[in-house]
Order: C-alpha cells, then sequence, then structure tokens
C-alpha cells in the first residue's frame, strides 16, 4: 500500500508556534488560573489602565487586579472592554468565553486526592490553549481515550487501585474532553507513534472501540491526528512523549510539557521552545498524513 507522509494532502498547514519569553501567572491551586490577558488588549488599543477604569467606573488598582488575574471579571465587563478597546468580533467572543471559563475553573478542584498539583497546572494551560501539539509514544493521549481503555489502563500500571479512584480517573478525562470540544476548541494536533495502536490495552472489543474512537476524533474540524509509523526509523520523538501549548494572547508564552514518574517539567525557555518546534515539525514531515492514519487505524481494528 502507498501511504503518503504528512503534509499537504488534505491536512492543515503546519502553523509553528511563536517563542515567547516570560511567565503565565498562572496558580495551579487558585480557583481562577486561567487569564484574561486583559494588559495585551488595552495595550493595542493605545488606553492606559487610567482610561479602562475611567471608562469602567471603577479603581485603576481593581483594573490591575483583573489583568494579573488577581480579581474575578464578570463577562459584562469583558464585554465593556473590547468595545472601549474596539477589539474585533472574534476575538471578543474569544475573550468573553475565557472570562467565562476562569470563573468556572475550579471544576477539577473536586479530583485534588486524585490529581497531584503539577498536572492541575496542565490542565488550566491546555484549556486555555489556542494549539496544542501532542506527541505520545505509548499510550493513546488522555483528550483521545475511551472510558473503557482508561479502566484497561489504570488497571494494568496500579493494579491495586480502587473502583473509586479508577472512576474518577474516567470521570476526570470525559470532563477535560469536553471542554476542548465545546463551541471554541482549541486546534488539537496528535502524533502517535503506531506501537499505540498496535499494542493491545485490555480485551480486544475494548481496544477496538478505542481504534473506533480515534478515526471519528480524526474527522473533526480541529482535529489533525497522525501515526508515526515504524517505517519512520529513527525520529526526535524517541526521547519521550511532550505537550506543546500555544495561546492566542501576544504577551503569553509557549509552553513545553515534559512529564516524568513523580511530576512534570515546564519548560519556555525560548531555545527549548525553538527545539520542540524543531521536533513538531520533523514528526509532521515522517508521520503519515490524517487521510493515511485513518487506514492504518481501521486496519488495526480489523486485524
Amino acid at each position: 500500500m502507498n501511504r503518503r507522509r504528512g503534509g499537504a494532502q488534505g491536512s492543515p498547514a503546519y502553523r509553528p508556534p511563536v517563542a515567547r519569553c516570560g511567565t503565565t501567572g498562572r496558580d495551579a491551586d487558585s480557583p481562577r488560573p486561567g487569564r484574561w490577558h486583559g494588559s495585551a488588549v488595552r495595550h493595542e488599543s493605545g488606553k492606559t489602565v487610567k482610561d479602562a477604569a475611567a471608562w469602567l467606573g471603577m479603581g485603576e488598582s481593581n483594573v490591575s487586579k483583573i489583568e494579573k488575574a488577581k480579581q474575578a471579571i464578570k463577562v459584562q465587563t469583558v464585554r465593556a472592554l473590547c468595545q472601549f478597546y474596539d477589539v474585533d468580533a472574534s476575538k471578543a467572543d474569544y475573550l468573553i468565553k475565557l472570562a467565562n471559563e476562569s470563573n468556572q475553573r475550579g471544576w477539577w478542584s473536586q479530583y485534588r486526592e486524585t490529581v497531584p498539583d503539577w498536572f492541575r497546572q496542565f490542565i488550566v494551560l491546555e484549556a486555555d490553549a489556542l494549539d496544542l501539539w501532542t506527541y505520545e509514544n505509548e499510550y493513546v493521549p488522555g483528550l483521545l481515550q475511551t472510558a473503557d481503555y482508561v479502566r484497561a489502563l489504570m488497571r494494568s500500571n496500579q493494579p491495586t487501585m480502587t473502583d473509586e479512584k479508577v472512576g474518577q480517573q474516567v470521570r476526570l478525562r470525559r470532563e477535560r474532553q469536553e471542554r476542548l470540544d465545546g463551541d471554541y476548541p482549541p486546534r488539537l494536533h496528535f502524533f502517535i507513534n503506531e506501537a499505540i495502536i498496535r499494542r493491545p490495552v485490555g480485551p480486544p472489543e475494548v481496544m477496538r472501540e478505542q481504534l473506533a474512537h480515534l478515526i471519528e476524533s480524526s474527522k473533526l474540524d480541529h482535529v489533525d491526528l497522525r501515526i508515526v509509523p515504524f517505517s519512520a526509523g529513527s525520529h526526535p520523538g524517541m526521547s519521550g512523549p511532550f505537550v506543546m501549548f500555544q495561546f492566542p494572547e501576544e504577551d503569553a508564552p509557549a509552553f513545553v510539557y515534559l512529564e516524568h514518574e513523580r511530576g512534570a517539567v515546564y519548560q519556555e525557555d525560548p531555545g527549548d521552545i525553538d527545539r520542540y518546534t524543531v521536533i513538531v515539525a520533523e514528526l509532521e514531515r515522517l508521520s503519515l498524513s490524517p487521510a493515511d492514519s485513518r487506514e492504518m487505524l481501521s486496519e488495526a481494528a480489523n486485524q
């Protein structure tokens, strides 16, 4: 069979992330970890904090706290500022959505006993991102896992895990998936090692359902799913799985998330971002096209 490698045939063009330095100011334990990034929007408009405060009829310190995510922001305040800053409709819609989510992001607090601090920060970044590039070499990415696949995975990785804990893991993944498949989903780019679809996890019916779910997910407009085949040989993804985040705001840094057995590392140094940008481009070059990836998934499901 003549499979095409990644690139032009029917797939979104690769959009490399922009390396930016700085910190996000997000706190994984904050009830409002998402940022509205109002300062960036204000700077673009040429307005000052004093101007915004006068427009809103509030103190300058309140505007500063809102911009730094130290104070909740109401949706009507976002609308008023978007009008004052002359923000275009599509960006205003996004900012309103972000404000809504930033006041609701405490949903994951119910999983405090299940989710370590370092992964709560990941959930926050995941929900705020405009683009996510994910490479996995051992497991189906969490955002694409079916409930039965999660259960089988938990049972094999942690045989002593209680049914309650397993159920929490299933619900957590479902919550994450629902939040990334709404009206304004981020663009999701997945590179999956072929070994993942060849190695059975759980009974045959669980794996068939999981592969079918990957096929259906790959057809979504905001999802670009590609298999990195064995035939690609040695490639830079072999150093380990990663997730790279890019955010819509001009002042927001890109991040690379690297997980290890006892925690995770969040890299934002421009040199590291540049290196992973090259890795993503190379994985795109070596991977199958989305259509050929679906064909390989279908073959694996029918074996």
